[in-house]
């Protein structure tokens, strides 16, 4: 919609009054020069809507002059104000407000003017919908402010307003209720507002009068003192008639509308509501009207319960309101606190806003029952909810309280610390980042290693982690992005200078030496989180920047011997040719060392060691003789695959032509080994065996790219044809299966998440070239069947492929569908029980149109789509020889799945396809009236959907051996310059969406060939 478009209604009679020409001056007055130069005329009180507010105030003024020398007629334009603020395109004459009375004559306009308002001013969409509820606004405001010391007593004007925004607002059509609504709650505010002034001049005149009466005899004046009493009489009577009117639009409106199904209205109820009591408190702010908030904070739609919660912000913000607020308080705190739970995340962030309001203003209202339950919100999801939680509390603690609530709330609650400090960051920052107090009482005793000591050291962690690295946290949202570089914490000097010898101390006092420490940990412990954190410890110990690194390489070098060589002890004494003989004590052992091996052989490079000689053999030993255990083999792939990276990670300088040789004989056997492994009894042993082959063979594959030509480079391996069909097999039987139904919620994302990185292992063996880029057809057939799971995985596959080779990849979707068309039409066949891998006809063909949807330039992949449509026709009528026995091609109904992609050819390009189509059926006998060539039907209308007329004479004249009939059951009909497709669709039933044209005996011919005009008759 225009935001300035003229609403001028022939017959409406503010266009013939002469105060629309004051208006139109006072409007160019309120504009000035700038008014000028848009040459804006304002016909109508509407279109003063979109001028501003200066000009809305100068258009009010001319229009109460003109309401004084002509009330009905001035009213009347008032009246059709709202009716088009509604939306109505409708014309409000002067016969129909004096035909009838009061609601005999609204409802006379609702029944006249109710008309197609399906998108009326208010919800139109975009920022035109708000700038005009703005400007609506204003308008109700501007208009009671100026009338508010005149014409609003004269018992006309309101009256009448009041009884149309009541009558409009019960309509049952939308728009008028909506706008009305709106209207009227807005009116009242306004009213409530000029109540308000009213007051503030009667309390200043009853002081003036106290003042006169306290004066002597000789200053005291009675005519004086008379006026002013006269004054306050009149003032009251004037907010006394002014609350009347407030009293009848809340009785006629609010409490009609606030329960409206529309949840728009219900939120603008809401809202008016919560302002009405905190402007106007002495007459709103009571429980018979605060008893409408708490009820409407139960409403099943988010924002009706946003804005109760926000005006009761409002209320409870005011230390004035308070004691009026206390029977509330009581009835709705549990409703309050319910809240916090709410699924709209800004409704419970509010939520607990309010309740740290009321806890900061009435100190008795929460019990210690509701704290503790608050308090549990420090782990929420929701980082702004969480910050809130305890907001109030570290507010008034004092440091020792605060370290202890720390404490207290670390053992009572939960176990992951870097929550509760992303919780209590922006509340609490200047206690978590006060290192040298914590450390100071951490030094206080350092004989006693108590819990409240841990959970000190844990939490001083946890803040010099979120100073460092943010609040970028795993499952919580909500957190504010940071513009530009975020520097770290631990890289400024400050940091170090100041607190160094602190760290120093605290290590003493944990750890005489950090290297001991580690290892005696290491010692102990075999966990997989205990490991990685002390090979990240030891990466950061032998960095070359960091002092003493040789010490540390040293050291690391040393524990890594150790470990090396106990496992070769253990393998020797239980690795006997093909068998694996170890009892469960040694078998832990070797267990727990390829643990170790495992997680620093991740961090470190330990090819030097020849890890690889070592535990390849375990990957041969067979499972029926003894083989190693599950556990054991997805350390020894793991280490392996760690073995292998590192080794093609090898530099120019490094690496000879003796080590290529090597180093391509250990990829060839890793592979052989997986591959071995891909068949193993145990799922995660195969999942396992399956990523480590794919990364092996998409890191040579990267090695063999960046690799310098100028310098001897590594030998090229290409993985056998065995091997490649068992990858592609793999993910088949692994990845694209259904979830299993019994298994719990948890369970299921956490399978999702392994097939989802064993489908982007393989996918990238596709994108780097190590498999053929027709292997990734298998994959795309399950783009929509699996589109929630493995969506966005499979289209960023088709786009890389397309970016390699885009004619290849659009080569690898036909044969995608032509692989699900042909099992399809097996399966059909046989008539046997449906197989899990094939597809419905419907689902191919919307596959098909997806697939064609990603083409979007049509000039960049025109080759691809005129590639697609010969390949598909192609496949249709290659090889097709016509019989008896078989009239048309086996795979005809493909054309229909063809289909999809003729809205991506070009109009050169269709000619060019169609007439490759015809050169493919004009050596076969065609019946169109036979229902099995309708796909042949479809496909050729769709190719000649932006032909002209010549195309469709071309398209009936092309066919030589048409079977034509004596005879026809239809009259003959003329196409005069309309396309052969538009006549098939105008066949078809309006209300019907079919997929395929079905016409039935339907038989193209063209007649009178001969003849001069221009019009090709069909006949049916």
């Amino acid at each position: 919609p225009q935001r300035r478009r003229k609403r001028a209604h022939n017959g409406s009679e503010n266009v013939k009054r002469k105060s629309a020409k004051a208006g139109r001056s006072s409007v160019r007055r309120a504009g000035g020069s700038h008014g000028k130069q848009r040459h804006v005329e304002a016909v109508t009180l509407f279109e003063v809507v979109t001028m501003g507010r200066s000009a809305m105030q100068a258009v009010i003024d001319d229009w109460l002059e003109a309401y004084a020398t002509n009330r009905d007629s001035s009213l009347l334009d008032l009246i059709s104000f709202f009716i088009q603020c509604s939306g109505c395109k409708g014309v409000v004459t002067a016969e129909m407000c004096q035909s009838k009375e009061d609601s005999e004559v609204m409802s006379k306009m609702v029944e006249e003017l109710d008309e197609d308002s399906v998108e009326y001013p208010l919800i139109q969409p975009g920022p035109y919908g708000r700038w005009f509820h703005s400007e609506f606004c204003d308008f109700v405001s501007v208009l009671v402010a100026q009338c508010q010391h005149s014409v609003i007593f004269d018992s006309y004007l309101m009256n009448t307003l009041i009884s149309l925004l009541t009558e409009l607002s019960n309509s049952y059509v939308r728009a008028f209720r909506h706008t009305c609504t709106l209207a009227a709650v807005k009116l009242l505010s306004s009213l409530a507002g000029a109540a308000l002034s009213l007051s503030v001049s009667i309390e200043n005149s009853q002081k003036l009068y106290e003042v006169q009466k306290t004066k002597t005899m000789r200053q005291k004046s009675t005519l004086q003192l008379e006026r002013i009493q006269k004054k306050i009489t009149e003032l009251q009577e004037k907010r006394a008639e002014i609350e009347s009117m407030m009293d009848i639009i809340f009785k006629g409106v609010f409490l009609k509308r606030y329960r409206d199904v529309l949840p728009e209205i219900r939120s603008i109820c809401m809202e008016e509501l919560g302002l009405w009591m905190k402007l106007y408190s002495s007459a709103f702010l009571n429980d018979s009207y605060l008893k409408y908030m708490g009820w409407m904070m139960h409403d099943k739609i988010p924002d009706v319960r946003l804005k109760c919660v926000l005006g009761l912000q409002g209320l409870y913000g005011d230390p004035v309101l308070l004691p009026k607020l206390d029977l509330f308080t009581s009835r709705f705190k549990e409703r309050m606190i319910s809240m916090t739970l709410d699924k709209d995340n800004e409704v419970a962030v509010q939520s607990m806003k309010l309740l740290v309001l009321i806890s900061k203003t009435c100190d008795d209202v929460l019990s210690p029952e509701d704290y503790k339950q608050l308090l549990q919100f420090v782990y929420s999801s929701q980082r702004p909810l969480a910050a809130l939680a305890l907001a109030k509390k570290m507010t008034y603690f004092h440091y020792t309280d605060g370290l202890m609530c720390l404490v207290c709330v670390r053992f009572q609650l939960h176990k992951h610390v870097v929550y509760l400090v992303d919780s209590l960051w922006d509340c609490g920052g200047a206690l978590l980042k006060d290192w040298p107090a914590l450390t100071s009482v951490l030094l206080e005793d350092p004989s006693s290693h108590s819990p409240e000591q841990a959970v000190l050291v844990e939490i001083l962690v946890a803040s010099v982690r979120q100073a460092s690295e943010g609040p970028a946290l795993a499952g919580r949202s909500g957190a504010k992005k940071v513009s530009g570089r975020f520097i770290p914490i631990y890289e400024t000097h400050d940091f170090w200078a100041l607190y160094f010898d602190n760290v120093c101390s605290l290590m003493m006092l944990f750890a005489e030496n950090t290297q001991v420490c580690i290892n005696s940990v290491l010692e102990l412990h075999s966990s997989p989180a205990v490991l990685e954190a002390a090979a990240r410890t030891y990466l950061s110990l032998c960095g070359e920047e960091t002092a003493g690194c040789s010490v540390a390489r040293a050291a690391r070098d040393s524990l890594v011997h150790r470990w090396v060589d106990q496992l070769t002890a253990l393998l020797g004494d239980s690795l006997e040719g093909d068998s694996l003989s170890a009892d469960e004590e040694k078998t832990g052992e070797i267990l727990a060392t390829l643990k170790k091996l495992r997680a620093f052989h991740n961090c470190h490079d330990l090819v030097r060691w020849n890890l690889f000689e070592l535990l390849s053999p375990l990957l041969s030993v067979e499972s029926s003789q003894g083989g190693a255990l599950p556990e054991v083999l997805l350390e020894v792939l793991q280490c392996l695959c760690y073995s292998m990276l590192w080794s093609l990670n090898t530099s120019s300088e490094t690496l000879t032509s003796r080590k290529a040789v090597a180093q391509r004989l250990q990829l060839r056997l890793f592979c052989e080994r997986g591959h071995h492994c891909l068949s193993h009894s145990d799922l995660s042993v195969r999942q396992q065996a399956f990523l480590a082959v794919c990364d092996v063979l998409t890191a040579h594959s990267y090695q063999l790219h960046v690799w310098d030509p100028t310098s001897f480079g590594p030998l090229l391996y290409t993985p056998s044809p065995k091997l490649q069909r068992a990858l592609l097999t793999f993910v088949c039987m692994h990845v694209f299966v259904g979830p299993d139904c019994d298994s719990q919620c948890m369970e299921r994302l956490e399978d999702l998440h392994k097939r989802r990185n064993l489908l982007a292992a393989f996918c990238k063996l596709i994108v780097h070239g190590v498999l053929e880029m027709s292997m990734a057809a298998e994959v795309f057939m399950y783009y929509m069947k699996y589109y929630n799971d493995f969506g966005d995985i499979i289209k960023e596959t088709m786009y890389r492929t397309r970016q390699i080779d885009k004619i290849e990849s659009a080569r690898t979707l036909v044969l995608c569908l032509q692989q699900l068309f042909v099992r399809l039409k097996r399966e059909q066949e046989s008539g046997g029980r449906a197989h899990p891998g094939v597809q419905t006809f419907t689902s191919i063909k919307e596959l098909a149109r997806r697939f064609a949807l990603t083409f979007g330039d049509l000039i960049k992949f025109r080759e691809c789509v005129v590639m697609i449509h010969r390949n598909g026709i192609e496949f249709v009528f290659q090889e097709f020889s016509q019989t008896p026995e078989t009239p048309t091609p086996l795979y005809l109904s493909y054309l229909t799945i063809l289909s999809e992609f003729s809205s991506k050819l070009l109009k050169p390009d269709k000619k060019t396809v169609f007439s490759y189509l015809q050169k493919h059926t004009a050596e076969h006998i065609i019946d169109l009236r036979e229902e099995c060539w309708q796909p042949l039907i479809y496909y050729r209308a769709s190719l000649l959907t932006v032909a002209e007329g010549e195309d469709a004479v071309s398209y009936v004249s092309s066919d030589r051996k048409l079977y034509l009939p004596n005879r026809s059951p239809f009259p003959k009909q003329k196409l005069e310059g309309t396309t052969l497709t538009q006549y098939f669709m105008s066949l078809l039933s309006p209300s019907t969406s079919c997929i395929t044209l079905n016409i039935d005996a339907s038989v193209l011919s063209t007649a009178n060939e001969e003849d001069d005009d221009d019009t090709v008759e069909v006949e049916l």
